[in-house]
């Protein structure tokens, strides 16, 4: 520290900047391990209540409901090996659900009030230590700690192989949003540390001089990769031109750490801590990467390029996606079919436009891919667990609907599965987007013999062609308009209710909503209750 910021901090009690931020790191974490230690407490497993018989001795005759429905009839497999049924545990949001409601709400796409909660306890935490007994701009020096200390957060976020995600049973892609603002924090405080030591040198006329030290140098440097780190993480570039944005990730993530180090040895075990995180996600990625001979092939109507991978069909969770390194494709692998693991690519330009021109040029063609992965999930959301289960999905989210549903269908015939069930509302803009699946469609539906599927599409782009459903399967119906998610919804509950009301041991009866949170906002606390709860489960993938 100068002589200038000596002098204008010496009204101000001494404070050791470096333990000030160390105790702000350990809070957050404490806070995080008290999150991911809360997580199994916030969801209770339900217990059948006394005297009530338990479920494994059930017969397929006590299991129907009031209204003859055969087709509920507990799996044969069932009755051989015993109800290896998943127990249920229910989620903190189904047991408070005004509250969950009130976290839900939307202040923008794919963010919510809770989010935004999270982000205010997050700034809270870091405005104390920039302010505490100490001026920004008289005391620079503050606020360059202050952002060091958010250097292994934002790398550590940034990882695929998010080692908070793994405690918090989250996604890295559902961490993303702390992982920006985070960054934009460690923005803000570099360039205010900065701004600050340019001031006082400017006042005491000492800028040319120190400007050439090459502590202050390095300082430059480490502030110009900060700042260019930012400026191509703005949408612009993550959804035009992600390349770009991945490659300035990388190659800037790399050299500020140097950098830093440059200008403040002291701040090594930071810089150590940051550098270990990246290069242990990296030597995971490169673990879980593989090279595979695949078939390819377009699917015009949905612009898709279907991907066949024989040689892979097993270590992977329904709902989990993959990558293919150097896209920013999230790829959504259905569950374990004949043909291995199914990928759905869709064309959005570049990399992927080239591949699905690929795909049509010769029908079925045979190429190379690296894939990565398997990462997200579900979590420790257990879909099997529940009575009944409704996807509401739009456009190419279709691939993690069959996925799940898939997933459901073969457990249930394993008799490994709660689920009576089954509900899929896909939205789409032309009715010709169907065509493709319909085979796909229609055999899932033939495989649901104990467990019902239905499947809604809607399509809501006006056509001069009236679409043909004479070739739609029962239990496939094809609607103009949008889908009235709360009408189904209702009904789903209803026939939820109907096949619990003859089952004598206590399974809890509960519906699983994937996205359209304002959906659960408008069930009635009665009915939600009767159901046994209503939970949500979000998927939602952007750049």
């Amino acid at each position: 520290m100068d002589a200038a910021t000596q002098l204008a901090t010496s009204s101000y009690p001494a404070v050791d900047p470096f333990q000030l931020v160390f105790h702000i790191d350990i809070f957050l974490l404490a806070l995080a391990g008290v999150f991911a230690l809360a997580k199994p407490v916030m969801r209770s497993v339900q217990f059948p209540p006394s005297g009530a018989p338990a479920a494994d001795n059930l017969t397929s005759d006590e299991s129907h409901t009031l209204h003859s429905e055969a087709h509920l009839i507990r799996h044969p497999a069932a009755k051989k090996e015993g109800w290896s049924l998943p127990p249920h545990v229910r989620a903190w949001s189904s047991r408070v659900p005004t509250f969950a409601n009130i976290l839900r709400y939307r202040l923008d796409v794919g963010f919510s009030l809770g989010q935004a909660l999270v982000l205010v306890i997050y700034s809270a935490a870091l405005v104390y230590p920039g302010f505490f007994k100490s001026n920004p701009f008289a005391d620079p020096l503050r606020t360059g700690f202050v952002a060091m200390s958010q250097i292994p957060v934002v790398y550590l976020l940034a990882t695929k192989n998010n080692l908070l995600g793994m405690f918090l049973g989250l996604g890295y892609e559902k961490l993303n949003y702390i992982h920006r603002f985070a960054g934009i924090l460690l923005v803000i405080a570099s360039n205010v540390h900065s701004l600050g030591y340019i001031c006082l040198w400017t006042i005491n006329h000492t800028f040319a001089k120190n400007i050439r030290e090459p502590a202050h140098i390095w300082a430059f440097v480490a502030l110009t990769t900060v700042d260019l780190i930012y400026l191509f993480s703005i949408p612009f570039f993550r959804r035009r031109a992600y390349n770009v944005f991945y490659c300035s990730h990388v190659v800037f993530f790399i050299f500020f750490l140097p950098a830093l180090h440059a200008h403040q040895p002291g701040v090594w075990p930071y810089v150590v801590a940051a550098a270990g995180i990246i290069s242990f996600d990296y030597l995971l990625r490169f673990m879980k990467t593989r090279v595979f001979n695949a078939r390819i092939r377009p699917i015009p109507d949905l612009m898709l390029t279907r991907i066949e991978v024989p040689q892979l069909n097993a270590g992977w969770r329904a709902g989990q996606h993959v990558r293919i390194p150097l896209t920013h494709l999230l790829l959504l692998p259905a569950a374990k079919t004949p043909e291995g693991m199914v990928l759905m690519c869709k064309n959005v330009g570049g990399w992927t436009g080239r591949l699905y021109e690929m795909a049509k040029v010769g029908g079925v063609r045979t190429v190379q891919v690296m894939i990565e992965g398997p990462y997200g999930g579900p979590g420790h959301c257990v879909f099997a667990s529940y009575s009944a289960a409704m996807f509401i999905v739009g456009g190419s989210g279709i691939t993690f609907a069959l996925s799940a549903v898939q997933d459901i269908l073969q457990r249930d015939s394993e008799g490994a599965s709660r689920v009576k069930i089954i509900e899929v509302i896909w939205s789409v803009q032309d009715f010709a987007s169907l065509n493709p699946l319909v085979p796909q469609l229609a055999a899932l539906i033939q495989q649901s013999i104990y467990a019902p599927l239905r499947v809604s599409v809607y399509y809501t782009r006006a056509s001069d062609k009236s679409p043909g459903k004479d070739f739609l399967p029962p239990g496939l119906t094809l609607t103009a308009g949008r889908p009235k998610v709360a009408k189904i919804l209702d009904a789903v509950m209803s026939r939820a209710v109907s096949y619990g009301s003859n089952v004598k041991a206590s399974m809890d009866i509960t519906g699983v909503v994937v996205g359209f949170a304002q959906v659960i906002s408008q069930v009635d606390d009665g009915r939600r209750w009767a159901v046994g709860g209503i939970e949500m489960h979000e998927e939602v993938f952007e750049w």
